[in-house]
């Protein structure tokens, strides 16, 4: 993991599951991760568990679904460290739930945090990694965003559009300025995105596929591995799921 060593990496959703085992995994491997997220408390105790064992972090209250914090973040990375090299837009939500329930602010929620926040994420980091003529986005999408099944609908529209942007990102700025791009889509995982689920009849259900997640860390190594790659190499898409997911 020898290209690791002193990238500065900025991670949001990083107060637990995917995006605090990969922090916590990066550090270990001498990256230099900007943690983001809304919980506080959880974020200083990541960075003092990070700092414990050798590594380097800090962390930025942030709120994905808006510009102005995602533009906030990206300035407080470059003030800490005087550039970013990687962007890992893990933050996310998914209250699923059937459309004949009419959870429109739900919805909305999906739609503010799942794409405007990777939006926004982008937008705060390329203007930077254009002038460096180097960067790297990941964008966290879901098996979800390939199928659509009963109760995903709007979960999955979300992640079908992180897969769009990405890919679009891709064409445009691999060949201009050396940006690279990853779409990660996981499965089942243990993380606490099913307890945003209020649907009784899909809280349910999901309890009972939670029963095959697999650890943040898979995802973790994963992330790890796209960004450890060289420059000249781009990993532009991984699925990564339970082996008994169907």
């Amino acid at each position: 993991m020898d290209n690791l060593k002193s990238k500065v990496i900025i991670i949001t959703g990083a107060s637990s599951g995917i995006g605090e085992a990969t922090a916590k995994l990066l550090a270990q491997n001498g990256a230099k991760v900007v943690l983001a997220a809304r919980r506080e408390e959880r974020l200083q105790t990541i960075v003092s568990e990070i700092e414990k064992e050798g590594g380097e972090a800090v962390y930025h209250i942030t709120n994905v679904a808006s510009a102005e914090d995602m533009q906030k973040l990206a300035q407080f990375a470059l003030q800490q460290y005087g550039r970013i090299d990687v962007l890992v837009n893990n933050a996310g939500i998914m209250p699923v739930s059937q459309l004949n329930e009419l959870r429109v602010n739900e919805w909305d929620n999906m739609i503010d945090v799942n794409i405007k926040g990777v939006l926004y994420g982008i937008a705060a980091v390329l203007p930077t990694m254009r002038e460096q003529q180097s960067g790297h986005i990941i964008n966290i999408s879901s098996v979800a965003g390939y199928s659509v099944s009963p109760a995903s609908s709007v979960y999955s529209a979300t992640k079908f559009a992180v897969r769009a942007i990405t890919e679009g990102l891709r064409q445009e700025e691999s060949p201009a300025s050396n940006i690279r791009t990853t779409i990660i889509s996981p499965g089942i995982t243990d993380t606490e995105l099913s307890h945003s689920i209020n649907s009784p009849a899909i809280q349910a259900m999901a309890s009972e596929f939670m029963k095959m997640a697999i650890s943040p860390y898979s995802i973790a190594r994963a992330i790890a591995y796209v960004i450890n790659e060289p420059e000249d190499t781009g990993v532009n898409e991984i699925v990564i799921r339970p082996t008994l997911q169907p």
